[in-house]
């Protein structure tokens, strides 16, 4: 099958996420700017988790790119993804109150690791579809930020239980990293392109 539904579906539950996570940004009990400037942790771990969300979405979009066509097994990956992804506002919303104590900043940590095995699973399981000549593998290559997010989000839980101020800013590190323009995909459309050209 096509995957139109399956990213229609992505964008609609990505479009939810954001949603609930801009409705736990609840407006201060006082009236001035000191009750205002209580919501700050709040509000970092609200424009964190937005930015995670964010790259979800485009790097999803640039995957699609080269995964017009969908299995099953693809189906259920993507699923898998969604539902880790449906879990950031929650975990958002502990560490945003909690004002950056050891154990919420591991979980946010742990929810990130669990959305990007998600991640891997999904692109494992495109490749697996698309065979030998898969152009998602060629695109990828070895997969560093990939690979490097991973052990980031790792040592953040564990920097959790020293100092979640030092998490948080190696959870920015990862976001950061995948913020720099990515023209793998890119590449291997426009060479499909000019092949389709020249034929």
């Amino acid at each position: 099958m096509t995957s139109e539904r399956l990213k229609a579906l992505t964008d609609g539950v990505v479009a939810i996420v954001i949603t609930i996570m801009v409705l736990e940004l609840k407006p201060p009990a006082g009236d001035t700017p000191q009750a205002l400037l209580a919501l700050i942790p709040v509000f970092l771990s609200y424009a964190l988790s937005f930015i995670f969300v964010a790259i979800y979405w485009n790097n999803h979009h640039h995957f699609f790119l080269l995964t017009p066509e969908v299995t099953g097994a693809v189906l259920w990956a993507n699923l898998n993804l969604l539902f880790w992804l449906s879990l950031i506002p929650f975990t958002t919303s502990w560490m945003g109150e909690h004002e950056l104590r050891a154990w919420p900043a591991a979980v946010y940590g742990l929810s990130l690791l669990a959305c990007s095995a998600a991640w891997h699973v999904m692109q494992a399981a495109i490749i697996r579809s698309q065979g030998a000549r898969s152009e998602l593998r060629r695109a990828l290559g070895g997969d560093w930020k990939g690979k490097a997010s991973a052990a980031g989000y790792l040592l953040g839980v564990g920097a959790s239980f020293v100092q979640p101020v030092a998490a948080v800013l190696i959870y920015a590190a990862v976001a950061s990293m995948w913020l720099i323009p990515d023209g793998r995909i890119h590449r291997v459309v426009r060479a499909a392109d000019r092949e389709v050209e020249r034929s």
